[in-house]
């Protein structure tokens, strides 16, 4: 990341808001953390937190332009104190364990303070949120929750931080009104994943930095994912783990192989054998420490983030332990052309390996059919 001349840069005062248990349902499969009442007791326990602390890392450079606005501990204080950054203001006592009403009231708080922008870390939940809550300033989503429909998050921890270092040059940033999305919980109990539109938010506009809507496979891709499918299943190995991630491609192949696909998780099969559903990072973990391993991914459609939305169950120790050759990318060349050149994105939450990765990689698009296209 280039930094600017900090005597270049202006002021820039920001509201903190993170939701502690956002991304807590991602190595759990859970398909959110919206109902999960958990008690996150410490900074380490927080994926959220953890998220946050990467982009304030990279951050501490500009300290001395920077004001914080925040709710206390793991709302925002606790981590901004760890980061070494000062804190303007603290607007609401959060309680330890907190709830999707105690993010309303903290928005509510924060609108209310002299900031530019709000920054908040969570999900799609956490967006829904701050719809509830009437916020009317510009915002900036760190993505950390599980299922990010909505066009309100940076990519990733280091590009937040660069839209908040471009905020402070003063040279001028465009702003627009992005949808928030969640997924249609009514509709999932019947086997069907589709979103809900829940209101808009102001947010910077930057293709470069920040995730897409996510966008639902057109009709002309069911031919296209058949064609896949024949393929994939035609060319598995013998005594290899074949993990599906999501996505109606990754479910389009095993439904060829003869199995229902878990919707929002990952399905095992050795062998032409389903030997395992809906695995959580634990249960992964040990099957690639005892199989030798390939993973089947699709990239979000309109987002084309590959790694890092729906899937974080792949932790970056089980990522490691498979490998980036045994990657097995799959998506319908509609899917790529719709992304406008843009790379297909790693949020790995391990920004060494997101960078150790990136490069061309080979896409099936279809019978015997491949493009080589660029992951960062």
């Amino acid at each position: 990341m280039k930094h600017e001349n900090n005597s270049c840069l202006h002021p820039l005062h920001i509201g903190l808001l993170i939701n502690p248990i956002a991304g807590l349902g991602g190595e759990l499969a859970h398909k959110g953390s919206d109902h999960l009442h958990l008690l996150v007791e410490s900074l380490k326990q927080s994926r959220a937190n953890q998220r946050c602390y990467q982009t304030l890392k990279l951050l501490q450079p500009y300290a001395p332009q920077l004001h914080f606005y925040c709710a206390s501990g793991l709302m925002g204080e606790d981590i901004l104190s760890l980061a070494g950054f000062k804190v303007e203001q603290v607007v609401y006592e959060s309680p330890q364990v907190t709830s999707a009403q105690d993010t309303i009231w903290a928005a509510q708080a924060l609108m209310n303070c002299p900031i530019d922008i709000l920054l908040f870390v969570g999900g799609d939940g956490t967006a829904r949120n701050l719809c509830q809550a009437k916020v009317n300033k510009p915002v900036l989503g760190l993505p950390a929750g599980v299922k990010m429909h909505s066009g309100v998050f940076a990519l990733n921890p280091e590009s937040a931080a660069e839209v908040l270092i471009k905020l402070m040059t003063g040279a001028g940033v465009a702003v627009e009104q992005a949808e928030v999305r969640d997924l249609d919980e009514l509709a999932l109990q019947q086997g069907k994943v589709q979103a809900r539109f829940y209101g808009e938010l102001t947010i910077p506009i930057d293709t470069k930095l920040i995730q897409q809507m996510k966008c639902a496979s057109p009709d002309s891709d069911e031919l296209v994912q058949t064609e896949i499918a024949a393929f994939v299943s035609e060319n598995l190995e013998a005594d290899v783990l074949y993990l599906f991630g999501v996505g109606s491609t990754c479910g389009a192949i095993m439904t060829q192989l003869g199995y229902e696909h878990t919707l929002l998780g990952f399905d095992a099969i050795l062998n032409g054998e389903l030997i395992a559903q809906d695995l959580n990072s634990e249960s992964i973990l040990a099957l690639v420490q005892r199989y030798p391993c390939k993973i089947i991914l699709t990239a979000t459609g309109g987002q084309g983030i590959l790694i890092g939305r729906g899937n974080q169950q792949l932790t970056p120790q089980i990522l490691k332990q498979v490998g980036r050759d045994n990657l097995w990318v799959v998506a319908s060349p509609n899917k790529l052309q719709a992304l406008g050149g843009r790379a297909l994105i790693l949020d790995t939450g391990d920004a060494a390996l997101n960078k150790a990765w990136q490069g061309l990689i080979n896409v099936t698009t279809g019978y015997e059919q491949q493009q080589l296209y660029y992951v960062r």
